[in-house]
Formats: C-alpha cells, sequence, structure tokens
C-alpha cells in the first residue's frame, strides 16, 4: 500500500516484479502466487533463450551477406543441424539437472543440490569429449553426409571443425544454466547468455570482415566468435557457482565422481536426452531431404527460416521452462496440486506468446528475409518456410510447456515415447512422402512439420491428463 491508501498501480506492479526477477533474488517458488512464480522465471528464461536464438541470427545476418553467402548459409545451417546432436545431449542434461536441483531444493537441502548439479557436469563433459573428437576429423565428411555439395562441404569445413572442437562450451553453457533454473535464479543464465552474445555481436564482424591488424577469416570467423563469445558467458556462470552467495554453494570437492549419484542422474538424464537426440536426428533427415530436393539454394533458404523460426520459439522454450522448475520444486515439496496449476498457468503464457508470433511471422516473413539475404531464390524459399512452419505455432506452444513439465518431474521417459512415435514413426515418413513421392520437394518437408508436432502436442495433452508423471521419485 501506498501512503495514500491506494494499491500500487498495475505498471508499477509490474516493474517492482521485472525488477526482481532480473536481480535474481532468492524467493520459495513453492508459496504464493503461482502467476508471480511464473513471471519471475519467465521473463529471464525468456531473455535467456532469445540471446541463445541470437547467436545464430548474428551468424546468418553476416554470412549471408558474404561473396559466397549460398555455400556459406548452406554451412551455418546444416552444422547448426549437426550441433544439434550436443544441443540434445546438453539440453537432456540440463533437463536432469534441472529436475535433481529443484527438487532437492524443494526439500530444502542445498547441498544436495549443488552437489548433483555438478555430478551432472562430469558425465556431460566425458560424453561430449567424444562427439567434439570426432567432429574435428570428420567435419567435411560429415557435411558431405548431410547433404551439401562436395564443394561446398570443402568451403565450410573449416567452420564445422572449429564449432564441433569448441562444442564443449555449448554443453556447459546449457547445462549449467539448467542448474541455475532448477534452483530458481533464471536470471544468472540469462546474464551469461548476455555476456556471451555481446561478445559475439562484436566479434563477428571483427572476425568475418578484418579490421586493422586482425585479418579477415570470412565464414571461420564466425566461429571464432561464437566460441569465444559463449566461452565467456561459461566463466560468468563459473564465478557465480564458486562465489558463495546464491543458494549453491559449490566447491572443488563436488566434482569428485559420486558414482550412485552419477547413476541417478544418468537414470533420469538418458531418456531425456534421447527424446533430443530423437528430434535432433530427425531434423537431419529432414534438413538432407531438403538438401537434396531443393539443391544448395533450396537448402539455404530452409535454413535460414529455421533461423528465424527458433529466434521466435526459443523464448517460448524459455518461459515453458518455467514449468519445470515449479513442477520440479513443488513436488519437492508435496505440493502436487499447485505444480499442476502451475502448468496451465504456464501454458496459458506461452499459447498466448505463439499466437502473437504466429500473426507476426505470417505478416512479415518477406521484408524480414531480405535483411538476412541478397539472394531473391534463397528469400523466396524462405519465406515460403516461414509461413507454412508457422501455421503450428499455437500448438508448438503449449507441447513445450507440456514437455517441460514432464521433464521437471523427472519423467523424461514420456515426452522420449512421444518423440519417437511424432519424429521417426510420424514426421519422416510424411515428409518423405510429401517431398518425393506427390513430389512437392522441400515444400513438402515444410507442410510435415507443423502436421507432426501438432500431434504431439495433442498426445502430450493425453498423456499429462493421466497424471503418471505426479508419482515419479528422483
Amino acid at each position: 500500500m501506498t501512503q495514500t491508501g491506494q494499491k500500487p498501480s498495475a505498471l508499477k506492479r509490474f516493474f517492482s516484479l521485472l525488477k526482481q526477477s532480473l536481480n535474481g533474488e532468492n524467493i520459495d517458488l513453492t508459496t504464493g502466487s503461482i502467476r508471480r512464480a511464473v513471471i519471475l522465471l519467465a521473463i529471464p528464461m525468456m531473455l535467456e533463450m532469445m540471446m541463445e536464438s541470437v547467436f545464430a541470427l548474428v551468424d546468418l545476418y553476416f554470412v549471408g551477406h558474404l561473396k559466397d553467402s549460398s555455400f556459406a548459409v548452406q554451412t551455418v545451417g546444416l552444422t547448426e543441424s549437426v550441433l544439434t546432436v550436443i544441443y540434445s545431449i546438453a539440453i537432456g542434461m540440463s533437463m536432469a539437472a534441472t529436475a535433481m536441483v529443484a527438487r532437492r531444493v524443494g526439500e530444502k537441502d542445498p547441498v544436495a543440490a549443488a552437489k548433483a548439479g555438478m555430478q551432472a557436469v562430469i558425465v556431460a563433459i566425458a560424453i561430449n569429449a567424444v562427439i567434439a573428437v570426432a567432429g574435428v576429423i570428420y567435419a567435411q565428411d560429415i557435411l558431405v553426409l548431410m547433404g551439401s555439395s562436395k564443394h561446398s562441404a570443402a568451403f565450410g569445413a573449416p567452420f564445422t571443425r572449429l564449432m564441433m572442437g569448441g562444442s564443449f562450451v555449448i554443453m556447459l553453457l546449457f547445462l549449467l544454466n539448467g542448474v541455475f533454473r532448477g534452483a530458481g535464479n533464471a536470471a544468472i543464465a540469462m546474464k551469461s547468455l548476455w555476456i556471451a552474445n555481446i561478445a559475439n555481436i562484436l566479434l563477428c564482424p571483427l572476425f568475418i570482415k578484418g579490421f586493422g591488424p586482425v585479418p579477415a577469416f570470412g565464414l571461420t570467423g564466425a566461429a571464432m566468435a561464437t566460441t569465444i563469445g559463449r566461452s565467456m558467458g561459461v566463466l560468468y556462470q563459473l564465478y557465480n557457482l564458486f562465489n558463495g552467495k546464491g543458494v549453491l554453494k559449490v566447491s572443488l570437492a563436488y566434482f569428485k565422481p559420486h558414482w550412485e549419484q552419477i547413476k541417478a542422474l544418468v537414470k533420469v538424464a538418458a531418456p531425456g536426452i534421447m527424446q533430443f537426440v530423437i528430434a535432433s536426428c530427425s531434423w537431419i533427415f529432414l534438413a538432407r531431404l531438403v538438401a537434396e530436393t531443393g539443391d544448395d539454394e533450396g537448402s539455404a533458404g530452409y535454413q535460414s527460416a529455421l533461423r528465424i523460426m527458433m529466434f521466435f520459439m526459443l523464448p517460448a522454450w524459455g518461459l515453458s521452462g518455467a514449468a519445470a522448475t515449479l513442477v520440479g520444486q513443488n513436488l519437492g515439496a508435496q505440493q502436487v496440486d499447485r505444480a499442476e496449476r502451475s502448468v496451465w498457468v504456464t501454458a496459458k503464457f506461452n499459447v498466448t506468446y505463439m499466437a502473437l508470433i504466429m500473426g507476426v511471422t505470417l505478416l512479415a516473413a518477406d521484408p524480414m528475409m531480405w535483411f538476412f539475404t541478397n539472394n531473391p531464390h534463397v528469400h523466396d524459399i524462405a519465406v515460403k518456410a516461414i509461413r507454412i512452419l508457422s501455421a503450428g505455432y499455437v500448438f508448438y506452444g503449449m507441447g513445450m510447456v507440456l514437455m517441460n513439465a514432464f521433464n521437471g518431474a523427472g519423467d523424461t521417459k514420456t515426452p522420449s515415447r512421444v518423440n519417437f512415435v511424432g519424429f521417426w514413426l510420424f514426421q519422416i515418413p510424411l515428409a518423405y512422402l510429401l517431398s518425393i513421392q506427390v513430389d512437392l520437394g522441400p515444400v513438402g518437408v515444410f507442410i510435415a512439420i507443423p502436421v507432426a508436432e501438432t500431434c504431439m502436442s495433442i498426445a502430450s495433452f493425453i498423456l499429462f491428463k493421466k497424471g503418471k508423471w505426479k508419482a515419479v521419485k528422483v
């Protein structure tokens, strides 16, 4: 109440909430208003994911104006498609870390929460080491396997090699942010992405075009800038883990392998990793299908459209991440009904956001793509892809929240099954049928994506209502 006895205006209350969410204050998410808890988590999570999507857009903008822009854009897109395997492992591990950390925080045991988070780091780095080495050695072969021409693959191999070699920073950035989100401090996760992106935005033009004593590295410069930027974000995360000021107070002793905890973590993480590996492998297949039916320019247009799509969808993924933290902490506090209500409140916000984004992308696809490419054929394909993909945005919004809710509860098996059926048994065959058998080419692939995503969201809704996730122990 103010001195005049009046309640603060809605605007003042919003800015107060915004300030609190951005400051990363430690709050109890198991009590009080659910709407307020969702907003406190969602604001930094959305900004965090928006910053993650900026990486791809910044790279796309600068490489899209290089001399060999179609080769460059295709290389960035195909490399990102391969990196989705690493993203899958990172996100799967971060989901497990979020679930376990959130559950321990809900049980008021911050020491166990910190230990669980650090065991996840050990496992993730060990897995990533194998993938990174293979990526460095077989970079050019990977691009050819993805459908790139031999000339385009030779052109893009240095970029891919550097991105794969530096992928451990991608792993750490995702994983440590999952730890912070599980603890309820999404602001640190957001700020780490801000730091990484500011560095990337400054370094991209420097390394790509050159300036003063710095030579022009062209496409490879984009990989250099992105890797350095993400590394700076990881350093900020590590500082906050070890400064002893947050809920999680970490010491070097927590990095000693604890095999029972690792076993429990892997039990939750393995299906989580699989659900994203299943999805990423599907996207890889679709990328190859577009490259085969649409050549290098068709592939470049599709990859450009995906970058735009992810720019808008990653904030929605961030918003839906609020459901994972709230479900995990409230289940830990034995408040099952509050956990379920949190999911529906989050879903309402996310569906509203995606409906607005659908309108924006349908209306602005044409001018938007001219900003990112000067190739008319690439532009036209990208516009067509954006408009078709946007048809399923509302269903994407609901599906993302439900997937995060399952994962936050530690029920990583259910979304894995949904992804397997939806992507491998439905989306891939449908894309092949429409693009090859019906002879729609890349358009057939574009149509298959929203159709499959819509069906998967409906299946997730039905499974969530059954409520088996409420009884999962982690």
